[in-house]
């Protein structure tokens, strides 16, 4: 099965905004039933199975009903993690633990994880600066969240969180989801190129050979 196809299962499946990235690191690192993020992907071995799939779907959600506080104490049930032999099955799994909230994490602070990039939130923020002052407010109440990566839990819970700090406090931070974020923007885009008056509001490939990025400057922007 080709790798790529099966690391997105996995982060589909498994992946989460984390909204507390150090208390979150911390849980990570305790051990047994402690550690609410700890849980095993199966991959497909050909003959059994023919797709890869969660070991313990109900296990992999804990961290979404836990409160913060309840996931920081002990829990007394807590078992050592005992050194399992490996076996042609136990070849065939991995665990993940920080893994599920540090790639995610890419989006919001890539520069946490060594990547000389800026945030979403910084990225949004550089954006509507870019616009004309008199549609920075409108611009701030209008961010709708689109792409496969948005399913992830707790990303527009996340996003509201880095970006409120960065916006000035008399502008109102507005984020919408999509009941489709994956298709929607392609049924956006299919709509406006079906519409009577599309044409009117491109610039041709003529134009902008013969005077470059002004015109669509003039196009859009006047």
């Amino acid at each position: 099965m080709d790798e790529t196809f099966l690391m997105d299962d996995v982060k589909e499946k498994l992946c989460f905004v984390s909204l507390d990235v150090e208390t979150d690191l911390q849980i990570a690192r305790k051990q047994g039933k402690d550690n609410l993020f700890r849980c095993t992907y199966v991959l497909p071995d050909g003959v059994t199975h023919k797709k890869g799939y969660v070991e313990d779907p109900e296990a992999a959600q804990r961290h979404l009903r836990a409160s913060p506080s309840a996931a920081m104490e002990p829990n007394k049930e807590a078992y050592q993690l005992e050194t399992i032999a490996k076996t042609e099955e136990r070849k065939r799994e991995f665990d993940l633990m920080n893994e599920r909230f540090l790639v995610p994490e890419m989006i919001f602070q890539p520069a946490d994880l060594g990547m000389n990039e800026a945030g979403l939130a910084e990225c949004i923020v550089r954006a509507v600066n870019a616009c004309h002052p008199y549609l920075r407010p409108v611009l701030y109440q209008s961010i709708i969240l689109t792409g496969g990566s948005t399913l992830f839990p707790r990303f527009a819970e996340r996003l509201q969180k880095d970006l409120r700090p960065l916006v000035p406090h008399e502008y109102q931070v507005k984020i919408t989801t999509q009941n489709d974020p994956i298709l929607d923007v392609w049924r956006g885009g299919s709509l406006l190129a079906s519409s009577p008056n599309f044409e009117s509001t491109c610039v041709t490939k003529a134009e902008y050979e013969e005077h470059g990025s002004a015109r669509c400057r003039r196009r859009f922007f006047h």
